[in-house]
């Protein structure tokens, strides 16, 4: 997968949203002023008019009605034009920082997956709540003892090569997408970048992980048991492998 970056009009952004009227404009015009023009916006249950709101800076709007994550972004995957070669998702809570997408994209030359890595700076650790850095650590921890790859973030702004994408056959639809891209990424041999970004509180609205500790507890939970099943899956592929080398004995 050499392909380069050739142009913004070969990247799709994806945006999931619920209930975030009072930030998504900036978000989707902050996108457009930096050139990005194909910006789907996920609807996923929302009730404060966020569809409307994106749909009239020139989003494309896709419903989601069952509530996950994962969901909206596996539905914003849809029906991709043959033309887009990249996806870049973000959150739609403004709470991500548009200004380092320019050094972003200008990775894509030399990377598969290009993540943003909030605890590389000090305005995105400020921001980090207790229950996200220890989430972070977590999960960065046991995938660097399950894969032997050290990340520092699972961050929601996140840009990968469109190929690269639909080689990892992406299963989650739930939170645990995000750390299920990234063992998947390690899975498939992919170039990863970790990219030092800056993060703000959210803009508006309120979260719907860590804002509250049941969402916080939930979130934990959800990626402990992806880890799990991706690491069951592995050993079982293992497993496979070493039984067609020996010609299935038991």
């Amino acid at each position: 997968m050499s392909e380069a970056l050739s142009g913004l009009d070969s990247v799709l952004v994806i945006i999931p949203v619920r209930n975030e009227a009072a930030t998504i404009a900036g978000v989707v015009t902050g996108l457009q002023t930096l050139g990005l023009q194909h910006i789907r916006v996920v609807d996923n249950g929302s009730t404060d008019g966020s569809d409307a709101i994106a749909a009239r800076c020139g989003a494309a709007i896709l419903y989601e009605p069952i509530p996950g994550y994962g969901r909206a972004c596996w539905c914003g995957l849809q029906q991709i034009p043959e033309a887009i070669r990249w996806v870049l998702f973000c959150d739609g809570d403004g709470s991500d920082d548009l200004d380092c997408l320019p050094e972003m994209l200008a990775q894509g030359s030399r990377y598969d997956l290009v993540l943003g890595n909030r605890t590389a700076t000090a305005a995105g650790r400020a921001v980090l709540t207790p229950a996200q850095r220890v989430g972070n650590g977590l999960a960065t921890g046991l995938i660097w003892l399950g894969w032997g790859y050290r990340y520092h973030d699972l961050g929601p702004l996140r840009l990968i090569r469109r190929l690269a994408l639909e080689r990892m056959s992406m299963q989650d639809r739930g939170f645990g997408w995000t750390v299920e891209m990234q063992v998947r990424a390690i899975e498939c041999r992919l170039r990863i970048c970790e990219l030092p970004v800056a993060y703000r509180p959210r803009q508006g609205g309120a979260s719907k992980i860590s804002g509250t500790l049941r969402g916080s507890a939930q979130a934990g939970a959800v990626i402990l048991t992806t880890l799990g099943q991706l690491y069951a899956r592995r050993l079982w592929g293992r497993r496979r492998g070493r039984r067609r080398l020996w010609g299935d004995r038991p």
